[in-house]
C-alpha cells in the first residue's frame, strides 16, 4: 500500500516474535504470505494484508515485477494506493518453542508492527530483495502509468 501525503510513503510490516525482535534495517517487508496451489495470488494477497494488518484493501492494483528473496522464495506483488492507521494494526499469530529445547509454547503476532516511510527510508528497512518493488512503484508513479 502507498500514500501521497505530499511525499509517496509506503506501508510496510515488521516480522514478530523473538528472532526479528531486536532489529530493524533490512528486516521489515511488505505484508505478505503464501499461497496455496490454484489459489489466486492477488485473492491470496489481498487475504495475507487483511491477516497482517487486520484491514481489508480493495481498489485498482498494480501488478509489480515479482522477485526472488536470497531463500529462493518467488515473491509476487501489487500496488495499490490506500491509508490505513499504522498503530491501529491487528496480526494473526504463530506457535513456536520458546526459549528453544524449552519445552514452552508461545504465541507471537505475525506481525508486530507497522509503519508508513517515505520510499528513501523504506528502501533502508525492507528486506534487501524487497527493494525493487519500492524502485517499480516510484518508477509508475513518475510515469504517471
Amino acid at each position: 500500500m502507498y500514500r501521497k501525503s505530499p511525499e509517496t510513503e509506503v506501508l510496510l510490516v515488521h516480522p514478530g516474535g523473538p528472532f526479528f525482535a531486536k532489529k530493524d534495517l533490512g528486516s521489515w517487508s511488505i505484508p505478505k504470505g503464501e499461497y496455496v496451489a490454484g489459489e489466486d495470488p492477488l485473492a491470496a494477497a489481498r487475504r495475507e494484508f487483511q491477516e497482517e494488518t487486520g484491514s481489508e484493501v480493495s481498489g485498482e492494483f498494480l501488478v509489480l515485477t515479482a522477485i526472488r528473496q536470497k531463500g529462493g522464495k518467488e515473491v509476487k506483488a501489487w500496488a495499490i494506493e490506500g491509508d490505513i492507521d499504522h498503530s491501529q494494526i491487528v496480526s494473526n499469530t504463530f506457535e513456536i518453542e520458546w526459549p528453544p529445547r524449552s519445552g514452552r509454547k508461545q504465541v507471537f503476532p505475525e506481525v508486530d508492527k507497522a509503519g508508513w516511510f517515505p520510499l528513501d527510508e523504506a528502501r533502508q528497512k525492507i528486506n534487501e530483495k524487497q527493494a525493487a518493488f519500492l524502485d517499480e512503484l516510484e518508477l509508475i508513479l513518475q510515469s504517471g502509468s
